[in-house]
C-alpha cells in the first residue's frame, strides 16, 4: 500500500513545471524525489549568481541566477525581485507548461493520519482538474471529491462550476505565520490535519501563501506576478500576498474559482521574527489601505484577458495606492513591465484586442 498514491503515469507529466526559489543545495528533493523525479523542474536561484547550487542527479531541470534573469529579460529584469523568494515568477515566466506548481526548499513530505506520505503534487492536480464553486457556497466543502456532492437547496444551474485557477495548500508543522505572531506563539505548531478542500467565494480575499502552490498557468499565469520585494525595496514576504489579491480579483471578475485546502506539505522551519518583522513592518501598516482597495477594485467588462484585467489592475494601483507611499508608483510600473515580458516570452498567450 505504501506506493498506492504514485501513479504508474503520473498525472501531467508534460505538462507541468516544478517551480522551486532557493539560495541553497536542493537535498530536500531527495524526500521529494519518488514525486517530483518524473517532472520538469525550474529552479531560480537567488541571491550570489557566482554561488553553485547543487541539485541532486537524476533530476531534469534547469536553473536561472541572477545573470541570467538579467541577459533574458534585459532592462525589463527591473521586475523581478532579488534576495526575495518572490524571484519564483521569472521561473512562471520562462515555463512553456499549462500547470505550475511552486515549493520552498524548506517543505518536506507531510503525513496523513494513517502515516502514510503525501503525493502533494497530486492533490494540487486533482483540485486544478476540477470545477470550483465560487458562486454559492457548498457547506459540504468540495461537491466534486468522491463521498460528497452538492447539498439540499444547492441550485442546480450552479452545479457545473467554474474552472480552478489556483490551488492554495496548507502546512503542518511551522504555520505560515506573519512575525508579530511568530513572537508571540514562537512554540506552537500545526498538528491538525483537517481533510477538505474549499472553494474561496466570490467577493472573499484570502492570504496566499506561495510555499505550497499550483495554478493554471495557461488561465491565470500572468496575474501571478510576486511584485518587487526585497532587496532595494521598503517591503518583503508581502509577495504571494500581493499576487493573491490580484489573482481573486481577477478571477473573480472573470469567473473562475480558487480552492484552499489540501494538499499539506511539511514546513521545517520557522524564519526569524524579528528578520522577518523588519521585512513586513510596511505591509502590515500598508496592509490595513491594501485590503480595502482590493475589496472594492472592479474591473470594466471590456477587460476580457488576464492581462487586459492586471494592466487596469495596475492604473487602479497608481491612482488609489500612491497617496499611501510612493512605492505602490514604481510597483504599478513593475505591474506593466511584467506584462510586457511576460508576452514577449509567451507570445502565443497574448490576445490583441
Amino acid at each position: 500500500m505504501a506506493g498506492a498514491s504514485i501513479a504508474p503515469t503520473p498525472l501531467l507529466k508534460d505538462e507541468l513545471d516544478i517551480v522551486i526559489p532557493t539560495i541553497r543545495n536542493l537535498d530536500f528533493l531527495e524526500m521529494w524525489r519518488p514525486f517530483f523525479q518524473p517532472y520538469h523542474l525550474i529552479i531560480v536561484q537567488d541571491g550570489d549568481p557566482s554561488k553553485v547550487i547543487k541539485v541532486p542527479d537524476g533530476f531534469d531541470y534547469e536553473l536561472y541566477n541572477r545573470n541570467d534573469i538579467n541577459k533574458i529579460l534585459g532592462p525589463k529584469a527591473s521586475c523581478i525581485s532579488f534576495k526575495d523568494s518572490a524571484c519564483r515568477c521569472f521561473g512562471f515566466m520562462v515555463s512553456k507548461k499549462k500547470y505550475v506548481f511552486t515549493i520552498d526548499d524548506d517543505c518536506f513530505v507531510a503525513k496523513d493520519p494513517s502515516g502514510k506520505d503525501i503525493n502533494a503534487l497530486e492533490q494540487h492536480i486533482k483540485n486544478l482538474l476540477c470545477p470550483s464553486t465560487p458562486f454559492f457556497f457548498n457547506t459540504l466543502y468540495d461537491p466534486y471529491r468522491e463521498g460528497a456532492d452538492f447539498v439540499r437547496g444547492y441550485p442546480f444551474s450552479l452545479r457545473e462550476g467554474a474552472p480552478t485557477a489556483v490551488s492554495h495548500g496548507l502546512w503542518m508543522n511551522i504555520p505560515d505565520y506573519d512575525a508579530p505572531t511568530q513572537l508571540v506563539k514562537p512554540r506552537e505548531r500545526n498538528k491538525r490535519y483537517v481533510d477538505a478542500v474549499m472553494t474561496i467565494p466570490k467577493g472573499t480575499l484570502f492570504p496566499m501563501c506561495g510555499m505550497n502552490l499550483a495554478f493554471d498557468r495557461e488561465l491565470i499565469g500572468p496575474a501571478m506576478y510576486f511584485g518587487l520585494m526585497g532587496d532595494g525595496q521598503p517591503i518583503g514576504r508581502y509577495d504571494d500576498m500581493w499576487a493573491g489579491w490580484c489573482t481573486k480579483v481577477i478571477c473573480d471578475h472573470l469567473g473562475w474559482g480558487i480552492k484552499t485546502g489540501l494538499p499539506y506539505i511539511w514546513h521545517s522551519k520557522a524564519s526569524n521574527p524579528f528578520v522577518n518583522l523588519k521585512k513586513e513592518y510596511n505591509g502590515i501598516y500598508w496592509q490595513e489601505e491594501l485590503i480595502p482597495f482590493f475589496q472594492s477594485a472592479t474591473l470594466p467588462k471590456d477587460c476580457t484577458t488576464v492581462q487586459k484585467c492586471y494592466i487596469e489592475l495596475s492604473k487602479q494601483v497608481r491612482a488609489k495606492l500612491a497617496k499611501v507611499d510612493p512605492y505602490f508608483t514604481k510597483l504599478a510600473d513593475a505591474m506593466l513591465t511584467w506584462i510586457e515580458a511576460w508576452d514577449e516570452l509567451n507570445p502565443s498567450t497574448t490576445t490583441t484586442a
